[in-house]
């Protein structure tokens, strides 16, 4: 979707100030939410929580830290979701000593492919010109690039589809590598590279 959240290569922000030895949480009441939020299992999958904090009022999503957008998120899946109206034995929190395994766990979104890969190394390929209205991981400043395919990752979920309840429906996944004097006009040799699954990429 359009929204405030696709920042990337947006002027008049400023520049990112990288804050020295920066600490994990800036308030007390961050990393109690972050406990609530990975003891909370609300059966939604990581690519519609990543549309709930992207889907918030841009005037809001612009104003709130990091994570007030995971807690307004969280409030509105669970809401969504009926939670807030379960009882306290309904089965929606882990115990204390599952917390820290399922932080730590390391999951995968890699599956099998239903077709072939379309691309290869080396091939050249433009970005589509997508307005998804739903959630995408498609950054709106390389919409209508031409890059190279560096890397092929096999088939992952796609999220455009796994975000809204359509199924997993993998697709391939490439790394493709764009010079950024033809993305942002820059003269210089600096290179972007951005994990674009096929559905956003067309043959040159």
């Amino acid at each position: 979707m359009n929204g405030a959240h696709d920042m990337g290569g947006r002027m008049g922000f400023g520049p990112v100030q990288a804050e020295p030895h920066e600490p994990v949480f800036h308030a007390r009441w961050e990393a109690r939410f972050f406990a609530l939020a990975s003891l909370l299992d609300g059966g939604w999958t990581l690519d519609e929580d990543r549309h709930a904090c992207e889907n918030r009022p841009p005037a809001e999503y612009l104003k709130n830290s990091y994570y007030e957008t995971w807690l307004k998120a969280l409030e509105a899946l669970a809401r969504d979701r009926g939670i807030f109206d379960r009882t306290a034995d309904a089965g929606t929190a882990m115990t204390a000593e599952a917390v820290l395994p399922a932080v730590q766990a390391r999951g995968s979104y890699q599956r099998e492919a239903g077709a072939a890969a379309r691309f290869a190394v080396g091939d050249q390929v433009r970005v589509r010109n997508l307005h998804t209205a739903g959630h995408t991981r498609l950054p709106g400043y390389l919409r209508g690039a031409v890059g190279k395919v560096v890397s092929h990752h096999g088939a992952h979920v796609f999220p455009d589809s796994n975000a809204h309840g359509h199924g997993e429906n993998p697709h391939h996944l490439y790394t493709v590598r764009f010079r950024s004097s033809d993305v942002f006009g820059l003269a210089n040799a600096d290179t972007i590279h951005a994990d674009m699954w096929e559905p956003y990429l067309e043959a040159v």
